[in-house]
């Protein structure tokens, strides 16, 4: 008798302790200033303005083939020409959405939203919204079964949002994903959106580029095609650290396959090539903003939206100041110049951020402070259920 209490005694303790280490576990958080978020947002949507703007004269000019000669010298008031780019205001259109419905926002919701709009698509979104006007909804819309497009790289080009109002907090950013990645793609398709959704959420905490896209590759499938083609651009990183050429010239022998939803023509508009031309940019970039994004546009075709988001990322991870007037400095003049198709301008667009992501933060168990926010950890989780799109 004289030894069942002392070991009942150090079991219940053994249990306390357990359980407090889960609690502790489970209550761990972050810290981010609402100054730090505010300039990484604002660098992220500048990023993205800034990079379409500079690869706009090179979209699909230059197919199967890295662009060679000179490109031309950006000047401040070429960022102009973001108020009228498509992966832009599409992207827009999904926050003004998020802001009417709120977060409990559902794919039918989504849908709708994305078919009443009225400014020109192509391929996966064009598809989508046919689909939808026609009675076919998410996530049917974005099925192979009704859109040859469902790997293309729409929603890629457009869930930079869904990172950017969700910092550290890759659930949420998949969450939505799968929301409105539907409405269009499917696969491969949307996993580049989580990809780069997950890349987004990752830069508010950690500005390792090898770290964040590792991040952004544990929110998709390891099985996924996608994932194996962004895992052979960072391997051919390491083969060739110095020499982005190269890795290009083999990365077009693995993956340039001409499976996309126009075969026979070099022009490849499918998610993952463009993907890796993303991942190009940002790690030979080597964190020098100009470097990435040219990097990312001279790997050819989707040679605008690559760029955008190889810079919103970096953007991100550097934040709006450290980018300096030699890339910001046309922002000013045209910052209460509405994107267009919606109602809003970029000193509109960072407020409108904000409130969602709070929002955000809010549904995951975090806190909005006065001057900061405390953010649950979260780490990246992949969909349980593999889409793969295959003979086709």
């Amino acid at each position: 008798m004289r030894n069942r209490f002392p070991i009942l005694r150090v079991t219940a303790v053994a249990f306390f302790l357990a359980v407090s280490l889960l609690m502790s576990a489970t209550a761990e958080e972050r810290t981010l200033s609402k100054e730090r978020f505010l300039d990484k947002c604002k660098g992220a949507w500048a990023g993205q303005m800034i990079g379409v703007c500079f690869g706009a004269p090179y979209e699909f000019q230059s197919n199967g083939k890295p662009i060679a000669e000179p490109l031309q010298p950006w000047t401040p008031g070429r960022v102009n020409g973001a108020i009228d780019q498509d992966d832009l205001y599409v992207e827009m259109t999904f926050l003004m959405s998020l802001e009417k419905h709120g977060l409990g926002i559902t794919p039918r919701q989504a849908g709708d939203d994305f078919g009443a709009s009225q400014y020109e698509l192509w391929h996966a979104n064009k598809q989508g919204r046919n689909n939808i006007r026609n009675g076919i909804f998410p996530p049917q819309s974005g099925h192979p079964d009704n859109n040859p497009h469902a790997d293309d790289i729409d929603f890629q080009i457009e869930a930079d949002l869904f990172g950017l109002i969700a910092p550290g907090l890759p659930h949420e950013s998949n969450q939505l994903c799968d929301v409105f990645g539907h409405i269009m793609n499917y696969g491969d398709g949307l996993y580049g959106g989580m990809f780069v959704a997950g890349i987004y959420a990752a830069a508010y905490f950690e500005d390792d580029i090898h770290k964040v896209l590792e991040a952004g590759l544990k929110c998709i499938p390891d099985e996924s095609t996608y994932s194996k083609c962004i895992r052979d651009v960072i391997g051919l990183h390491k083969e060739h650290p110095k020499d982005w050429l190269a890795a290009w010239n083999e990365l077009e022998k693995r993956w340039q396959d001409d499976k996309d939803c126009g075969p026979g023509d070099p022009f490849n508009i499918d998610a993952k090539i463009n993907g890796a031309y993303i991942v190009m940019g940002l790690l030979y970039g080597e964190g020098d903003f100009g470097k990435t994004i040219e990097i990312s546009t001279r790997c050819g075709q989707d040679a605008d939206c690559n760029p955008s988001s190889a810079a919103g990322i970096l953007g991100c991870i550097l934040g709006y100041k450290a980018l300096g007037d030699q890339w910001t400095g046309g922002i000013a003049a045209m910052g209460r110049t509405n994107f267009s198709y919606t109602s809003y301008s970029f000193e509109t667009l960072i407020p409108a951020s904000q409130r969602m992501m709070e929002a955000i933060i809010l549904r995951a168990g975090g806190k909005v402070g006065e001057k900061e926010y405390r953010i649950p950890a979260q780490e990246p989780k992949a969909p349980e259920i593999l889409e793969q799109w295959v003979g086709h």
